[in-house]
């Protein structure tokens, strides 16, 4: 299965970097040179920029940290207080001796 699934998908990756090629701007590392003509590797560490001015469908992260706290309107109640319920623990039975 997987070895289907990666012959699928590897012709769909190519052709994607190679459609993509038009529309991405080189990014060279500073120990490369600029290209004219992009290689798919160069297409592929180009594809970032293009993700960031698409966006995502995703939320924004929630934040982490301290809470914000209650809301300026919000009422606030006491918490309800319920009874305590102790209970007594029992004492084992005595076992009645058997006497023939």
């Amino acid at each position: 299965m997987t070895q289907l699934l990666n012959c699928d998908l590897m012709p769909l990756m190519t052709w994607e970097l190679w459609l993509a090629r038009d529309i991405v701007a080189d990014n060279p590392l500073p120990w490369q040179k600029s290209l004219d003509k992009l290689t798919p590797g160069r297409v592929a560490q180009a594809m970032g920029g293009v993700f960031a001015a698409i966006g995502t469908p995703a939320q924004p992260p929630k934040p982490r940290g301290k809470s914000p706290g209650w809301k300026a309107d919000q009422p606030r109640k006491r918490r309800i207080r319920y009874p305590i319920v102790k209970k007594t623990t029992t004492k084992p039975r005595k076992e009645q001796s058997k006497s023939a």
